[in-house]
């Protein structure tokens, strides 16, 4: 009976095998020890004025080293000089292993398959100011331009890739958790770059503080903050009933205040779609009689008052006013329900700091939705989340200056020169324009380059429906997907997304003839569903339309150039916004 085989030589061991290569090993560690004290002592003497005079390279003189000490090989030189060439040396090997190993580290880190800069091309800088040049017409054809103008800076491509910019016609989606750099790596640079008009929506006024003193260097700040996020004193008004001049206008600006208090567009029960036709004509009939928001409130507390029938008849809307009297002289209980759902739509006008910001005052400055998207100024929207939010008038302050730039836009040939940047943040909370996944293409196309910043992909699929939300998702050109993703089922989506790619495997097997080495290969996600959740803060996965997804580095405010001036603005606005605070609360009966 044949004995078993127990190893590639008969009667061998694991141990045999390894036993050459550990005897190399210490080979070459004495021989890179003695080549650098040799080499640092005989640096460290002919830095102390002994000269240039190495000792022969041999293993007598390593001998000597190390059983007489530095003297023996460099008599002439004070041994202190030759001991401090050898430890500098060998800090620098020291540190030069270090960053090798950082370096290597980072590219293993890197997750294989995804994009580089090849398939990145029409992202870099070079691609990227061809294309801004033909899309913007008021840059000049030769030369260099300032990176700003060429595109909207996305970040850099890890792990020490270049810049990335997305164009002028791109509309994206960003999907990050709070304080995973979505404000300092989002919100606030694309502030701060922003060539033409800025919309920004926030809940909070961090980025306000940060970006004001900056864009005011550009042209007007507009402040609209009608519950007191920033403390900021009144000095504009907007006419929100100019809005619904049309019935098509009118039926928009319902659907904001419905939207504020509707979790789902894409689900109208009775009572809403109701009250949104309900509001639709009292916002028309208010419209073309000239009346304010005050008398709009009243006709909603006042089912029976016949003025917007009376209004709308004179201004020869007759199907209109039969509507709106059929609902009046509908069933009490019916007619009740449809005017009190559309009052708690727009109860945030009861409170007269709200409704302030939407009624004509001579005392402070008219803002003008069409001359904002032909200007260089910023328009701050903040509004707190919950009960008594005035999200339906920042929605529709918003939807406002976007679709008056999308008519600029068709003024001007097609596109706005210098693009719009509107900037979304907490768009689920604080501006849910009901149809913005179909607006999404048609702003891109005329130079409004729309910023949507979303907590998770469920925060819009809460709002906007799971087919809205889709569509959103579908219709954004870029999307950027940071850290703190939770929702198990969108992530595994997105691991599916980024694709597999080929990992081999190399065994090898061991018998009586020898060794056998084989590789075989199996399918592995580039980026499996736990990564995708761990990205690091500061990073974030970037989906272009037509290209490999690819990993990117946010690049936050303070560590660009300039940071201190900004920070030190920030820090003032800051204190000033405190001090208002203080003083309203001593001003409180």
């Amino acid at each position: 009976m044949s004995k078993p085989y127990t190893g590639g030589r008969k009667g061998g061991t694991g141990a045999d095998d390894v036993l050459p290569w550990v005897i190399v090993a210490v080979a070459a560690f004495c021989f890179l020890a003695f080549f650098g004290a040799w080499f640092g002592g005989t640096l460290g003497a002919a830095v102390s004025g002994a000269g240039w005079n190495p000792p022969p390279f041999s293993l007598r003189s390593m001998v000597d080293l190390v059983q007489q000490g530095p003297s023996a090989l460099w008599p002439d030189a004070p041994v202190g000089a030759v001991v401090a060439g050898i430890v500098v040396l060998f800090l620098l090997a020291i540190l030069l292993i270090v960053l090798l190993i950082t370096a290597v580290r980072r590219r293993v880190a890197k997750p294989k398959a995804l994009a580089g800069k090849r398939e990145l091309a029409v992202l870099l800088p070079k691609e990227a100011a061809a294309k801004a040049r033909s899309l913007r017409p008021s840059l000049p054809k030769t030369g260099k331009l300032d990176p700003d103008d060429t595109g909207n800076l996305l970040g850099n491509l890890e792990p020490n890739g270049p810049e990335l910019r997305s164009s002028y016609e791109d509309v994206e989606l960003h999907l990050m958790a709070p304080r995973s750099g979505k404000s300092t790596g989002i919100a606030v640079p694309r502030t701060l770059r922003a060539r033409g008009p800025v919309i920004l929506t926030s809940n909070k006024a961090d980025v306000y503080t940060v970006t004001k003193a900056e864009r005011e260097r550009v042209g007007t700040v507009w402040t609209f903050d009608p519950q007191g996020i920033a403390h900021t004193p009144r000095t504009m008004w907007w006419d929100m009933l100019a809005e619904a001049s049309t019935i098509e206008g009118a039926m928009r600006l319902a659907g904001h205040f419905v939207g504020a208090v509707n979790d789902d567009a894409s689900k109208k029960d009775f009572w809403i779609s109701a009250a949104q036709n309900t509001l639709t004509a009292l916002l028309h009939a208010a419209n073309r009689g000239g009346r304010q928001v005050t008398e709009l409130l009243g006709w909603l507390a006042d089912p029976a008052d016949r003025t917007p029938i009376d209004l709308l008849n004179d201004a020869q809307m007759p199907a209109l006013a039969a509507q709106l009297q059929g609902t009046i002289q509908g069933a009490v209980e019916t007619r009740d329900g449809i005017f009190e759902t559309a009052r708690q739509c727009v109860s945030c006008l009861l409170d007269p700091r709200i409704s302030a910001w939407v009624t004509p005052d001579p005392k402070v400055a008219q803002f003008s939705p069409q001359r904002h998207a032909l200007s260089r100024d910023t328009l701050y929207l903040l509004s707190k989340d919950g009960g008594g939010s005035a999200a339906g008038v920042i929605a529709a302050l918003a939807d406002s200056v976007m679709r008056a730039g999308a008519v600029a836009a068709e003024r001007q040939g097609g596109r706005l020169d210098p693009p719009m940047t509107a900037v979304l943040d907490e768009a689920a909370n604080v501006c849910r324009i009901s149809d913005l996944p179909d607006l999404y293409s048609h702003f891109g196309s005329r130079g409004i380059n729309v910023v949507t910043l979303l907590q998770s992909y469920r925060q819009g699929s809460r709002v906007w429906g799971e087919a809205g939300m889709d569509a959103l998702w579908s219709a954004a050109t870029i999307k950027l997907l940071g850290a703190g993703l939770d929702d198990a089922d969108f992530v595994e989506k997105v691991s599916k997304l980024v694709g597999e790619h080929d990992v081999s495997t190399v065994s090898i097997s061991r018998s009586k003839d020898g060794r056998t080495r084989s590789t075989s290969y199996r399918q592995e996600r580039v980026m499996p569903v736990d990564r995708i959740r761990a990205l690091p803060k500061g990073t974030a996965l970037l989906l272009a339309t037509g290209i490999r997804p690819a990993l990117i580095r946010l690049r936050p405010w303070f560590k660009e150039p300039g940071a201190e001036r900004i920070q030190a603005a920030a820090q003032a606005e800051s204190q000033a916004m405190t001090a208002r605070a203080a003083q309203i609360v001593m001003e409180k009966p």
